[in-house]
């Protein structure tokens, strides 16, 4: 059976991730979250004091880039968490305080080029499926299948504000939306590899969809895809 490219692009919160792994691990494919490759960068500025509420040294984090080693590893269960030099940061990653400094990390050129020589060499000669802002439009523009995933803002932020609140974060919905709208802004105007549908993509707008019935249409579609009848 001949393997395919998946690019999953959309909003923060429409559940990318989550689609991903469901559909690597079913065809046996290698997943790459690129978001978390960014939210990685991001922690480690923070780590390392280049990131505060006081402020942003954005050129020190770009002195630093040289420094950074990422890496998917698959855990017990199989599933690939993100490593920043060796050390396993999937849970650190995950928080509204990552969430709030990711957007303006990414928009500098330096980092995106160093994210995007790595996920297109993560992505070469194998089944991938990989996820993010501009994977259809910039990192695998020529992806066999591209979806484009959506849902309103009201719906991701409540998504997001349980996800947190599960993880034992004390924030409130308002702070969940509020970072939601910010995030969808920054990324959808940034000069360098905003976030928009690719002219080939597939929009699905999850909104009143659930996590199962999301799954068996897109892996329809991946499997229509792989056979050719699409």
């Amino acid at each position: 059976m001949r393997t395919i490219t998946i690019a999953i692009d959309g909003f923060s919160s429409t559940g990318k991730s989550t689609l991903g792994r469901q559909l690597a691990n079913y065809l046996d494919y290698v997943f790459v979250d690129s978001g978390a490759m960014y939210r990685a960068v991001t922690l480690y500025g923070l780590q390392k004091g280049f990131i505060s509420e006081t402020g942003f040294d954005s050129e020190k984090l770009i002195a630093s880039l040289t420094d950074i080693s990422l890496e998917f590893v698959n855990n017990s269960e199989g599933i690939a968490e993100i490593h920043l030099n060796g050390e396993n940061v999937e849970k650190e990653i995950r928080t509204l305080e990552i969430s709030e400094y990711v957007s303006p990390v990414a928009t500098l050129s330096e980092v995106r080029k160093k994210l995007v020589e790595l996920q297109r060499k993560l992505g070469e000669g194998r089944g991938v499926v990989m996820d993010g802002r501009d994977i259809g439009t910039v990192v695998m523009p020529n992806a066999d299948l591209k979806i484009f995933m959506n849902a309103s803002r009201e719906v991701r932020a409540q998504r997001r504000y349980k996800e947190l609140l599960n993880r034992g974060e004390n924030i409130s919905y308002e702070e969940v939306l509020e970072n939601v709208t910010e995030r969808d802004n920054i990324d959808s105007t940034r000069q360098l590899s905003p976030l928009k549908q690719a002219d080939d993509a597939i929009v699905v707008d999850n909104s009143e969809m659930n996590i199962s019935d999301q799954f068996h249409m897109i892996l329809q579609l991946a499997k229509d895809r792989i056979a050719g009848r699409i």
